[in-house]
């Protein structure tokens, strides 16, 4: 169940999957308190063409601050299956488009202190996070991530820094639905496998796909939460397949360690 929280103009969500968790701190940012687009109230997080750097800069200060996060690290997605592995010693902290690395669509960190960031406009955003090592991992998996079961593959690597499957608890971010994914061309787009999925001719649940690759890997069944709200009919959040062509909101994380201050954000 997702808990709404304010501050300054900002609105997030929180999962109760992660209540038992005090040393992650965690949200999901709808579009509204940052200084982008209409009445300088869309928190844009993604450097484009759209919008001037310093709005970005700002908008991920504020998403940052009311979280109580160092700067967070992230990448440019480009819906492939690459991982990287960001540790406190090499954390990057893109603040212009020319610092921002590329090609990469999860990130994982191995220990606390480090703040990440996973930007979606429809696509889901998943947090696997294991209180036992305090191991975290945040993924951008779009169909095409869904495809290259991308979830799967973060969830693997964890798996290589001594995570156990069973201790994983995962959720899901506010994506595209069943009600509007629509695949015209979903016979040369998707793995025959994927047509299970299909809740009508063209629409399919990518909810439930990525419930069954990350069950698939091992996790509990009661271990996972999926935030059930979709992107295209909620005005709140940004939505590639509803116009926002541009803009992005997305997904903040970092665990507490000694002497760290504990944060989790999706933005």
């Amino acid at each position: 169940m997702l808990k709404k929280n304010t501050r300054n103009g900002l609105i997030w969500y929180e999962f109760s999957i992660f209540d038992s968790c005090p040393e992650l701190r965690h949200g999901v940012f709808t579009r509204h308190g940052g200084v982008s687009g209409s009445h300088g109230r869309d928190l844009s997080l993604a450097f484009n063409d759209f919008d001037p750097p310093d709005n970005v800069r700002q908008n991920l200060a504020r998403a940052e601050k009311a979280l109580g996060l160092t700067p967070a690290a992230f990448v440019r997605q480009t819906h492939s299956a690459n991982i990287s592995v960001v540790r406190p010693q090499d954390a990057y902290q893109p603040r212009n488009p020319s610092e921002v690395r590329q090609d990469c669509d999860a990130l994982i960190a191995p220990e606390p202190g480090v703040s990440l960031l996973i930007k979606v406009a429809d696509c889901q955003g998943v947090i696997l996070y294991d209180p036992a090592t305090r191991a975290l991992a945040l993924v951008h998996s779009g169909w095409r991530g869904s495809v290259q079961n991308i979830i799967g593959l973060a969830v693997d690597q964890l798996i290589g820094f001594g995570v156990r499957p069973a201790d994983i608890l995962a959720a899901v971010s506010p994506s595209l639905g069943p009600c509007c994914a629509e695949f015209v061309n979903y016979r040369r787009e998707l793995p025959e496998d994927f047509q299970a999925f299909m809740v009508r001719e063209g629409y399919f649940d990518f909810w439930a796909v990525s419930r069954r690759q990350l069950t698939e890997r091992g996790l509990l069944p009661e271990n996972i939460e999926v935030a059930g709200i979709c992107t295209k009919c909620a005005p709140d959040f940004f939505s590639y397949r509803r116009g926002d062509r541009w803009e992005r909101f997305g997904l903040m994380a970092a665990v507490e360690g000694a002497g760290d201050r504990p944060g989790l954000a999706l933005a």
